[in-house]
């Protein structure tokens, strides 16, 4: 609820909490009978809007304040991340109906294509009520038989559809640059979500499966995930640390108390780690980790959000996380990576040996991916670009001295 002054609140129904399984919505709102006040709530709620300008082109849309998410999530919140759905008092959860499913063909995926670009999420659009995280441009879709497919009413998807960045200038091939390191994280042992590329009007665009979403019994089932900024009771607005936002130590910290396999999530987050620096992810926030929640356990979920923007030079060049305390990549030595982990033997040798395996592996499988990608007819300058980076930054880890 919202009060008159603007705050929120979220409390649990009796009912709820009486039932044979309740399970706690966030690892920031556990079971409990009393209200959560606004420093907790808003900061959870909040994180299922699109991010910076994307919100405030989405509030200009929907003529709301863009520092509302109560009114913006009761316009689209029917299908969000993870398994929270919003819906109006008094209003009965959607039901899904054959009326819900728009299939596109390619005129009308270039006319979505189109929209998205000046309507965010499709927002007032007939009957479209979704919305995802994130400062991209982009749309949840449901793959029918092969068919892309529009959803309305808050029915589940199962993609998210990636068109081209190009309000920006200095970013070019966004979408085989997401692909490239995608499909690289899984050839490394990263669990990532598949993606494809597809085209409309010879514009490609990118197709990911969401994680959060599986088919059971030819029924689709929402899987419910929360990113660490929402485990943190972090606002998105300061997803970055420098901002205020998480840095590693918190991250591996939010893990280490919620997850039911805290040791190797923190592993598999620091080979990520490791893996964003090597690719040239500068901006990996806080935001971009998740927690994926299934029947009241808490475990990491899948990488996602993958884009090399150290091959862009005219990008902030700093980390969106330090590591031990420096944000330029060119200022890290071996000290400054063994900040990252307790002082203790096992720890260090842990993250050494990560240190020694990754730049290797990465290395090997990016170029044997890029001459896969390009007998496969799939080919873009943007490949040679990465590779360029993840040779310079493999051969400085390698190269590290205390």
């Amino acid at each position: 609820m919202q009060n008159n002054s603007g705050q929120l609140e979220f409390t649990y129904y009796p009912e709820y909490l009486n039932s044979k399984q309740p399970w706690p919505l966030s690892v920031s709102l556990k079971l409990q009978k009393e209200s959560f006040k606004d420093r907790i709530t808003r900061p959870f709620f909040s994180g299922f809007l699109p991010d910076d300008m994307m919100r405030k082109r989405l509030a200009q849309k929907l003529k709301v304040s863009e520092k509302n998410p109560f009114a913006l999530l009761e316009i689209v919140g029917g299908e969000c991340a993870g398994a929270v759905s919003l819906y109006p008092e008094g209003k009965q959860p959607h039901r899904e109906d054959p009326e819900d499913i728009q299939l596109l063909e390619e005129p009308d995926l270039d006319e979505v294509i189109k929209l998205l670009r000046r309507h965010p999420l499709l927002a007032g659009e007939k009957n479209v009520r979704l919305s995802l995280a994130g400062a991209q441009d982009k749309v949840g879709v449901r793959l029918i038989e092969n068919k892309i497919a529009l959803m309305r009413g808050g029915a589940p998807t199962t993609h998210i559809l990636k068109p081209l960045i190009t309000d920006r200038n200095s970013i070019t091939d966004s979408i085989h640059n997401e692909f490239f390191c995608l499909q690289l994280a899984q050839e490394v042992g990263i669990p990532a979500p598949r993606a494809e590329i597809r085209f409309a009007s010879r514009e490609p665009f990118l197709l990911i499966e969401r994680y959060d979403r599986i088919l059971e019994n030819e029924k689709i089932i929402r899987l419910h995930q929360e990113d660490f900024c929402q485990a943190l009771s972090i606002p998105p607005e300061n997803k970055y640390e420098r901002e205020g936002g998480p840095g590693i130590k918190s991250c591996l910290d939010v893990i280490q108390d919620y997850s039911i396999q805290p040791i190797p999530d923190q592993i598999k987050f620091l080979k990520i780690i490791i893996f964003n620096y090597l690719i040239g992810n500068n901006d990996a926030h806080g935001k971009n980790f998740s927690f994926l929640h299934q029947q009241g356990k808490v475990s990491s979920a899948p990488v996602y959000d993958l884009l090399s923007t150290a091959v862009y030079p005219d990008l902030d060049p700093k980390m969106a996380m330090k590591i031990g305390g420096k944000y330029k990549p060119e200022e890290i030595y071996l000290r400054h990576w063994l900040r990252l982990v307790s002082d203790t033997a096992a720890a260090r040798k842990t993250l050494r040996k990560e240190l020694e395996d990754m730049p290797e592996l990465t290395l090997k499988q990016a170029e044997r991916l890029k001459n896969e990608l390009k007998t496969s007819g799939s080919n873009s300058p943007i490949f040679d670009a990465i590779l360029t980076i993840i040779k310079t930054r493999a051969e400085r880890i390698l190269s590290l001295k205390e």
